[in-house]
């Protein structure tokens, strides 16, 4: 159940991250709501994945980079900001970094 909170806290984030490229600095009410209550349901859902038993280190590494790669892609795929193969690289590398964070975590606790 952790996870699950931590899946909903990095989609809360990534859409609350996509709202402020429609805020426009906060002039547009919509999206500035949506960016205000993104945030502090990504907050509160990663809370309650932390009270659940995600060790730190593992829950906010997942959330942050999980974060970081779904927002290159959307901007790329969505938002005509375009992606260079080193870019797409970087995301290849958070990506391995999140599976060496979860392996680890799972080996340190069968220790």
């Amino acid at each position: 159940m952790a996870w699950l909170w931590l899946v909903g806290a990095i989609a809360a984030e990534v859409t609350a991250t996509v709202g402020l490229k429609f805020s426009a600095g906060f002039t547009k009410l919509v999206p500035s709501v949506v960016v205000v209550v993104g945030y502090a349901a990504a907050f509160f859902m990663l809370s309650q994945g932390l009270a659940r038993g995600l060790p730190l280190g593992v829950a906010y590494g997942v959330w942050a980079a999980a974060g970081v790669a779904l927002i290159a892609i959307i901007g790329a795929l969505f938002l005509g900001e375009g992606m260079t193969w080193i870019q797409a690289a970087g995301i290849a590398l958070i990506i391995g970094g999140v599976l060496a964070l979860e392996l680890g975590g799972q080996h340190a606790n069968a220790a």
